[in-house]
C-alpha cells in the first residue's frame, strides 16, 4: 500500500473519527485540512443520511434551496421558452434560451449548461429529452422550481446559488454542495444550516422515527467529518 505524504498524514490527524462535531467545529476542521493539503479551492459537500425508505413513493425527499452565500460556482443557465418569456429569461441572465433548436442540440449531444429551466407549455416537447437530461440530473421539475412561468426569478435563483437535492434510493442519502473551502467559516455554516432547514421542511409525513440519522461534511480531498445530529436539531 502506498504511503501518504507527510503533510496529508498530519492533516488527517485533524479529524477525530470517534468524535461528533458541531457544524461550526466541523467547518473549522475542513478549512484547516484544506490549508494543509490542497493547492486549489475545494468544494465543500454535505451528506445527510435520512430515516426514510426512498423506495416508497410517499417517502421521497426532494427539493431545492437558494444558499445564502451561493456555491462559489459560476452557473450556466438554459431556459426552454418562447415569446415574451424568452426575452424575460435573457434579460435575467440566462446563457441559452430557446425551444426546438435547443432540444435538437441536446439530442445531438450538446450539454454546455449546468441547470435547465422550462415554462410549463414547453414541457410536452422537453419531455422528449428525459433520457438525455434525466441521467445528468438536469431535467426541469416543478418540485425544484425549474418548471415555472416566473423564469426571471428561476434564472436569478440559479445564478445566486440554488442547490437541488434528492434522496438516493441506495442508502437514503442526500448529497449537496454548500460552498468552497475559501469561504469564510460563518458563510459555510449558514449555507449548511440553510440546506438542513430545507431538508427538514421536505420531511415526508409518512417518515417515522429518527429523520436526521447521520450528517457529515467533507471537501474534495478531505475525509468526512461527522456532525452531532443533536446539536443540529436543537440549534437556532
Amino acid at each position: 500500500m502506498a504511503r501518504l505524504p507527510k503533510r496529508k498524514t498530519a492533516a488527517r490527524a485533524l479529524v477525530d473519527r470517534s468524535r461528533r462535531y458541531t457544524i461550526e467545529e466541523a467547518v473549522d476542521v475542513i478549512k484547516k485540512y484544506a490549508t494543509e493539503v490542497s493547492k486549489f479551492d475545494e468544494t465543500v459537500d454535505m451528506a445527510i443520511n435520512l430515516g426514510v425508505d426512498p423506495k416508497q413513493s410517499d417517502q421521497t425527499v426532494r427539493g431545492a434551496v437558494v444558499l445564502p452565500h451561493g456555491t462559489g460556482k459560476v452557473v450556466r443557465v438554459l431556459v426552454f421558452a418562447k415569446g415574451e418569456k424568452e426575452a424575460e429569461a435573457r434579460e435575467a441572465g440566462a446563457e441559452h434560451v430557446g425551444a426546438e433548436e435547443l432540444i435538437e442540440k441536446i439530442q445531438a449531444g450538446w450539454f454546455d449548461f449546468d441547470t435547465a429551466i422550462a415554462i410549463p407549455p414547453m414541457m410536452g416537447q422537453v419531455g422528449k429529452l428525459g433520457k438525455f437530461l434525466g441521467r445528468r440530473g438536469l431535467m426541469p421539475n416543478p418540485k425544484t422550481g425549474t418548471v415555472t412561468m416566473d423564469v426571471a426569478r428561476a434564472v436569478k435563483d440559479a445564478k445566486r446559488g440554488k442547490v437541488e437535492f434528492k434522496v438516493e434510493k441506495k442508502g437514503a442519502i442526500v448529497h449537496a454542495p454548500i460552498g468552497k473551502t475559501s469561504f469564510e467559516q460563518d458563510k459555510l455554516v449558514e449555507n449548511a444550516r440553510a440546506l438542513l432547514d430545507a431538508i427538514m421542511r421536505a420531511k415526508p409525513t409518512s417518515a417515522k422515527g429518527t429523520y436526521l440519522k447521520k450528517i457529515s461534511i467533507s471537501s474534495t480531498m478531505s475525509p468526512g467529518v461527522r456532525i452531532d445530529t443533536a446539536s443540529v436539531s436543537t440549534s437556532k
